[in-house]
C-alpha cells in the first residue's frame, strides 16, 4: 500500500469552497500538491497556489485545519492520499494556469463532483456550517 502526501488549500467564499479542474480530469480538487524535497507545508503551499492559480497567499495568514485521508482517485486500489490542509487568505483573484483548466467555486451539493478525499473535507466542513 502507498500513499501519496499532498498539501491542500481550502478556500471558503459565502459557503463555497475554491475548487479545481485539471485538463484531462473528471473530479474537482482542492487546490496544491505534492512537495518536492525539503519542502515545508507552507513553502509547497504557496508554490502550489502560485502555480495553479496564480495568486500568491499571505504567509501571516495561513493557519492548519486538518488532515484527510482516502482512496486517491484515478489510482488502483490502495493507494491512498494523506491530505494536509491549511486555510490562507489570498492575494488577488484565481486564474487558472499551469495545468489547472478551470476553477468553480463548489457547494455542499457539489461534492459527488470531487474526489474522495475532498468529499471528506466537504463533509467535515459542512458539518462546521461553513459549507453550505
Amino acid at each position: 500500500m502507498s500513499t501519496i502526501d499532498k498539501v491542500a488549500w481550502v478556500h471558503l467564499r459565502d459557503g463555497k469552497i475554491l475548487s479545481t479542474r485539471s485538463r484531462g480530469k473528471d473530479r474537482f480538487y482542492l487546490p496544491g500538491g505534492k512537495r518536492e524535497a525539503g519542502e515545508s507545508d507552507v513553502d509547497c503551499l504557496r508554490r502550489e497556489v502560485r502555480e495553479e492559480l496564480a495568486v500568491e497567499l499571505r504567509v501571516d495568514s495561513i493557519g492548519y485545519l486538518a488532515t484527510f485521508q482516502a482512496q486517491a482517485h484515478g489510482h488502483p486500489d490502495g493507494v491512498l492520499i494523506k491530505m494536509i490542509c491549511y486555510a490562507a487568505e489570498p492575494v488577488g483573484e484565481p486564474t487558472a494556469s499551469a495545468e489547472i483548466e478551470e476553477w468553480q467555486w463548489l457547494g455542499y451539493a457539489d461534492r459527488e463532483r470531487a474526489s474522495a478525499v475532498d468529499v471528506l473535507v466537504f463533509d467535515w466542513l459542512h458539518e462546521r456550517g461553513v459549507l453550505v
